[in-house]
């Protein structure tokens, strides 16, 4: 796939407290956040987003790492690697993510449930939509302390890096925050979390652990690994984008569409 240009979203940027980045946007109605995994708005992310906006909501990509619309894929094999290292690089110095901590939420997230709030007051509607995907899997959650997020999709969470078992069992979430989220759970929030069976960057221990603490108020969906695209790269891991097979009866299709169903349901239906 080629670079994407992105000439169908507005960047502008979003200051809180000191934090600034910029954000895309796109569309009209209800906002859904969209927070791009490792290496950044790739054409997949962006393609994913536009099924979102495609909708009827307006879809937000915080811009985090990486180059914005830049296929990590495209191009010379040292073109890649040089791309890859750069952003991998970009990820480890900043002090927004929490790569191997234990029970504690990402610097970032202050930001992001800022960011919430601000596109909830912006488009209206009932609340926003998250959506995490690989190293910002979990922010979805932790975004879900605050009111406005009201459909929260955690797509293959991979921080913390599943050193070791403690790590492999929990998400980067503190335990204050874990706990706002199962009251709100209990109050009727419900979580969706995507992932392919044998994702060891995204092991099933950490599901099982957030069926354990959030009850049916977690939705898990868990793909047989031969349900991945096979010219995605690497091991089976991105369901919504790299690894997504986008045909009627395929598995990671009908993923796709229980999200933007959550989207529907949630933020839609009920601001009409």
């Amino acid at each position: 796939m080629a670079d994407d240009p992105l000439i169908d979203f507005t960047r502008e940027g979003f200051d809180h407290e000191g934090t600034d980045h910029a954000v895309l946007r796109s569309g009209t109605g209800p906002a859904v956040v969209v927070i791009a995994e490792f290496p950044g708005i790739t054409p997949q992310v962006a393609a994913f987003a536009r099924r979102v906006r495609d909708l009827g909501c307006t879809v937000v990509l915080p811009d985090l790492f990486g180059v914005a619309g830049r296929d990590a894929l495209a191009g010379s094999s040292l073109r890649i690697a040089a791309g890859g290292v750069r952003t991998a690089a970009q990820v480890c110095v900043s002090r927004e993510f929490s790569l191997l901590a234990l029970g504690r939420t990402s610097p970032v997230i202050p930001w992001l449930r800022a960011l919430a709030r601000a596109e909830h007051a912006r488009c209206g509607g009932p609340g926003v939509g998250a959506v995490g995907m690989c190293l910002t899997g979990g922010f979805a959650l932790a975004m879900a302390t605050d009111e406005s997020v009201l459909a929260p999709v955690l797509s293959q969470p991979s921080l913390p890096l599943p050193v070791g078992r403690r790590r492999s069992e929990t998400t980067d979430i503190s335990e204050e925050d874990l706990a706002i989220v199962e009251q709100r759970c209990a109050a009727g929030l419900q979580v969706l979390g995507v992932r392919f069976e044998g994702d060891r960057v995204s092991p099933g221990s950490r599901f099982a652990t957030l069926r354990r603490r959030l009850g049916d108020a977690f939705v898990a969906v868990e793909l047989p690994d031969d349900a991945a695209n096979p010219d995605g790269f690497g091991a089976p891991h991105s369901v919504l984008t790299t690894h997504l097979v986008d045909r009627e009866g395929e598995p990671t299709r009908a993923a796709l569409d229980q999200v933007l169903d959550l989207f529907r349901e949630r933020l839609l239906e009920r601001s009409s």
